[in-house]
């Protein structure tokens, strides 16, 4: 045989012995946790009520038990932290992406901007998140598994509370903590000063055979239970803020009122199980608006009181003076009102060429920047005859800026929120306005497609930019437009009824609270053994058992081991006791 060949008979053999090896340290690592189980008992068992997970061959499995293990997957808490991750996940599309119960017109002009991307949201229902099949089904699973986790877990617990500690293993030596000393005290007298002091620390403690038995830290799996209660607490609340909940939205103009019923609002939404006689019987008038802004420096303009002045009044009740600002909603008969927004109404006057007045109020316009540059119509629906006597529709485009930067600014944009300079632009057209077609239509805007615009001396569309106290003559006799000196402002008021609001912070609360304690308190076990050794002397041993590894444990047992060995001192070792008649 050749060098290299022995050479290579040898690696294998090495190779050999070392599988053979790792074999061997394998099984009896395998049977010294073997050894340890049996030793421990019940001393390791039930420290947690998680269930334990069982491994169950395939083709073992019948239609029941397939049906058990779905059963226990769906219940385990590791599908209800990912169900609990993927209802989080599937709430970020509802976030993002507007939706049809919030903005439905928001949803149409995302649809015509984005013609290629819109069908396939369309399709994932995620212009609809929160009313969507998956997000629905996700929702039920998540809530079927944490009462399938919770309602076990909490019967055994509860049977733990009933039941005692259990006694200490055969061998303490094998626990993660553990200390032994000799004392001269007896056993009885050892075990009976153990348990006074562990009683006295709070432990759950009791006698059991030659040893005491004492358990610590079960505020720890309330927590847990109460965490994952507090859960199914927020997803009842959730579910019930949807199927009962109502939200509307009403512009109120100065001087004007409004009343909790359906006909009021501008916008209305509510869940599939409210109902309108739900709606709580009250009414308010805004009396005035406040809005003061900074006047100079780098935050020139922005916002400083935004306070609606409202006299309000119950069913039945007598009005009352109250102030809504900005988060401070006015609360009555368990509906908030909040105040959204604001902005100007400017008071226009609208008269025939006979001189009649056709239309006078406060237009509100709305908003386009945050210096309250606005925009809106003023329509003049009935009441208007022209020259010849024929009935006709007027409408007026208008832009507004509460602070005009002048003609030589260079744009009609407002350059003050606060009405420092006010400025109505307005155009001119007749015809019919649509309105009649029963088609919805939008208030702040004009449809020109069946009117005719005013023409000037230049043939373009009839438009002037007015002052306070100015007007603008419509061509041929039609009659005046005029901006009258008043302007009013208006404010926009969500009224919103949550009945799952207060349910929901209870939970949240408890779900704080329960992750606390599940986090930092500690389950653990604690055994005083005391028995007569050979020689007489009383042999104490103590040891400790936690449901994780902690540094809290050993200290907790070295102060309590110090507090024992203080009413059972350590006895002296016999080979230092002098012997009889010894020499000093």
């Amino acid at each position: 045989m050749s060098k290299a060949e022995t050479t290579d008979q040898r690696h294998e053999n090495d190779h050999q012995q070392a599988r053979q090896d790792q074999r061997s340290e394998n099984d009896r690592q395998d049977q010294q946790h073997e050894n340890d189980r049996q030793d421990l008992g019940e001393a390791a068992a039930q420290l947690s009520t998680a269930p334990r997970e069982e491994l169950v061959a395939g083709p073992a499995l019948g239609v029941i038990g397939w049906i058990r293990w779905f059963w226990r997957q769906l219940t385990s808490m590791r599908v209800a932290l990912i169900l609990l991750f993927l209802l989080s996940l599937g709430a970020i599309p509802g976030s993002l992406i507007p939706q049809t119960d919030a903005d439905e017109l928001k949803v149409e002009s995302f649809k015509k901007a984005h013609e290629t991307l819109a069908p396939v949201y369309d399709r994932l229902q995620l212009f609809d998140v929160y009313s969507s099949v998956w997000f629905s089904a996700i929702y039920i699973l998540l809530f079927v598994s944490l009462i399938g986790c919770i309602v076990p877990r909490t019967w055994q617990f509860v049977g733990q509370l009933r039941g005692r500690p259990p006694g200490a293993p055969k061998r303490l030596t094998r626990l993660p903590v553990y200390t032994t000393w000799r004392t001269g005290a007896r056993p009885e007298e050892v075990r009976e000063a153990a348990l006074v002091m562990l009683r006295k620390r709070r432990f759950r403690a009791h006698t059991a055979g030659d040893a005491v038995a004492a358990e610590k830290g079960y505020l720890r799996e309330v927590g847990n239970l109460v965490f994952h209660i507090a859960l199914i607490v927020m997803l009842v609340a959730f579910a019930a803020g949807q199927l009962f909940k109502s939200e509307g939205g009403k512009l109120v103009v100065e001087g004007d009122g409004f009343s909790n019923t359906l006909t009021q609002y501008d916008d209305f939404k509510s869940g599939s199980l409210f109902s309108t006689d739900e709606l709580a019987p009250f009414s308010f008038f805004l009396d005035e608006f406040t809005g003061t802004y900074e006047r100079t420096g780098p935050q020139r303009g922005t916002p400083r009181t935004f306070e609606a002045h409202v006299t309000y009044s119950k069913a039945g009740g007598k009005d009352t003076k109250g102030v809504i600002r900005v988060n401070e909603p006015l609360e009555m008969d368990g509906s908030k009102v909040y105040l959204i927004s604001h902005g100007y109404a400017p008071v226009v006057t609208v008269k025939d060429g006979r001189g009649q007045v056709v239309f006078h109020g406060a237009v509100p316009l709305l908003p386009i920047d945050n210096n309250i540059s606005s925009t809106g119509v003023i329509k003049v629906m009935d009441g208007y005859r022209d020259k010849n006597g024929k009935k006709q529709q007027l409408g007026f485009p208008a832009f507004f800026v509460p602070t005009y930067g002048g003609k030589g600014s260079g744009q009609m944009f407002s350059q003050y929120p606060g009405l420092d300079f006010p400025v109505l632009n307005v155009g001119s057209y007749h015809g019919s306005l649509g309105v009649d077609s029963g088609l919805p239509q939008n208030v702040y805007q004009l449809d020109t497609s069946k009117m005719t615009p005013f023409k000037d001396a230049q043939g373009n569309v009839l438009k002037q930019t007015l002052r306070p106290g100015e007007s603008m003559t419509l061509p041929d006799g039609a009659g005046t437009v005029t901006f009258e000196k008043e302007i009013k402002e208006w404010a926009s008021f969500q009224v919103s009824q949550q009945p799952g609001n207060g349910l929901a912070l209870t939970g949240a609360v408890l779900a704080i609270a329960g992750l606390v304690g599940s986090l930092f308190i500690q389950r653990r076990r604690v055994w005083v053994r005391a028995v007569e050794g050979a020689d007489g002397v009383t042999v104490v041993e103590m040891a400790g058992l936690g449901r994780s590894e902690s540094a809290r444990l050993p200290e907790e047992l070295t102060d309590l081991a110090v507090t024992l060995n203080a009413q059972a001192p350590t006895a002296p070792d016999p080979e230092e006791v002098p012997a009889e008649g010894a020499e000093k």
